[in-house]
């Protein structure tokens, strides 16, 4: 029976997030809000509701606030800093953590995915491994899992031509860890790079290899939340099955959605599908299908699937018209 109390979680966390920019120019991608919660947040209420206490946490852009955030809100686990400077690839970034979590049962959960399922079962079967996976269209975008039965027979990262369609989502099991840890220096050793960079698909496919027995696992719900239209349809997502009754004298709510007890809304329409952050004031605006962050500021607006920052503002005013017979007018 594994100790997951002695197990270990690691989640790559250093990404510059371009693709979410200007965003990610102050804030890194883990720590962006999606229904009133950091993208991180998720994922480790996820760790420590399976039993685990030890995080190792690997940043390098901005990772400072990635740590403290960690630290502050998750002070039941031991969270150990792991900096990838130079980013090489998902399996450089876990091989850096060798030192902590080689011999011990791993959990590895990527930092910038949130994903849904009952996981009790996937880190109890005795297995060397499980690695999630959801069917999707486009494999070539993916890691992808050959199976038989539910043990995994082949991995090829982003394949040009079609092995299969059942794509790895971020989250991975890993009993022997050994074995992992042996493959990636493997992969170090020898230069083994796909794509220019350290696959951890690549060392998966050296254990089965190996003939370390993975065995696959389908998870309810995947969100990578790498560009602003799949952050938004995270935050719809959460909102439709995480979110409570909310009301403010003299505002309109359209459930679902956030509002954090400090922010300041007034003469509004708010939802549906909109988080609002600690400390926003929101006045005179209509919102809907969006985030606004904290001590954010919107007045006089009509925001539909837009993304506020912290401390951003917008504001706009009553417009002048003079509009002619047959004329036709859109203002957006």
């Amino acid at each position: 029976m594994i100790n997951l109390a002695e197990s270990w979680a690691v989640i790559p966390a250093a990404g510059m997030g371009s693709r979410l920019r200007p965003h990610t120019h102050t804030t890194p991608k883990p720590l962006l809000h999606v229904a009133g919660k950091p993208i991180l947040g998720y994922i480790l209420d996820e760790v420590v509701r399976l039993g685990i206490r030890k995080v190792a946490l690997v940043v390098g852009y901005m990772g400072d606030q990635i740590i403290a955030f960690a630290e502050k809100e998750y002070r039941n686990c031991e969270i150990v800093p792991v900096v990838q400077d130079n980013q090489q690839g998902l399996g450089h970034a876990v091989f850096l953590t060798r030192k902590w979590a080689d011999g011990y049962p791993t959990l590895i959960i990527y930092g910038d995915t949130i994903i849904e399922g009952d996981f009790s079962s996937a880190v109890t079967v005795e297995a060397d491994g499980t690695i999630g996976v959801q069917r999707v269209e486009d494999p070539r975008r993916f890691g992808v899992v050959q199976v038989d039965g539910k043990r995994i027979n082949r991995l090829v990262e982003k394949p040009e031509e079609f092995v299969s369609d059942l794509a790895i989502v971020g989250i991975n099991f890993v009993r022997r860890s050994d074995l992992l840890f042996e493959s990636l220096d493997k992969l170090m050793q020898q230069n083994l790079r796909t794509r220019g960079e350290y696959q951890l698909t690549d060392a998966f496919g050296l254990m089965v290899e190996k003939g370390a027995n993975l065995e696959a696992f389908q998870v309810d719900h995947w969100f990578d939340c790498g560009a602003p239209d799949s952050l938004l349809e995270t935050n719809r997502h959460l909102l439709d099955h995480r979110a409570s009754v909310v009301s403010r004298e003299g505002v309109i709510l359209v459930p679902p959605v956030f509002v954090s007890d400090s922010a300041e809304i007034e003469m509004s329409v708010l939802g549906p599908y909109v988080s609002v952050g600690d400390g926003a004031k929101v006045s005179h605006a209509v919102i809907r299908d969006s985030i606004i962050g904290e001590e954010a500021r919107v007045t006089g607006c009509f925001l539909e699937r837009s993304l506020l920052g912290a401390n951003a503002v917008v504001e706009a005013g009553p417009r002048k018209l003079n509009v002619g017979d047959s004329s036709e007018v859109s203002l957006y």
